[in-house]
């Protein structure tokens, strides 16, 4: 078992920026990939980004390359997302989840999943 506990969400005017964080526990060892996945009111969930535990290669939405930065530390089992020049559109619960294998994009393939973090972006 793996559990991931969020944390660093919160209310955000546009072009502002938020850091999340995501501390693993448990099995972390079996997990290949820790990924942020968001749901916003009235979408289907999104794959935002993610991060290999071991290489630190890192993936990126279409929608958030070039603005959001992915980046793990291994000592302190801990993924973070920095969210920059944040965008209404962006509003939206922020989840931090944990795979194996390694086709990152497929959502419902992540084992474990956090509780969810809420960013909202006002405009």
């Amino acid at each position: 078992q793996v559990q991931l506990v969020e944390s660093g969400g919160g209310l955000v005017q546009a072009g502002g920026s938020l850091r999340l964080s995501c501390t693993a526990s448990g099995r972390t060892f079996t997990s290949d990939f820790m990924g942020w996945i968001r749901q916003g009111p009235g979408k289907e969930r999104e794959f935002v980004a993610a991060v290999s535990w071991r290489g630190g290669m890192t993936y990126y939405a279409d929608s958030v390359k070039g603005r959001f930065t992915i980046s793990r530390d291994n000592a302190k089992n801990t993924v973070y997302l920095q969210m920059n020049s944040l965008k209404p559109e962006d509003t939206a619960v922020y989840y931090c989840a944990a795979r194996t294998g390694i086709d990152y994009l497929k959502i419902n393939d992540y084992n474990y999943w956090g509780q969810g973090t809420q960013v909202t972006v006002s405009s």
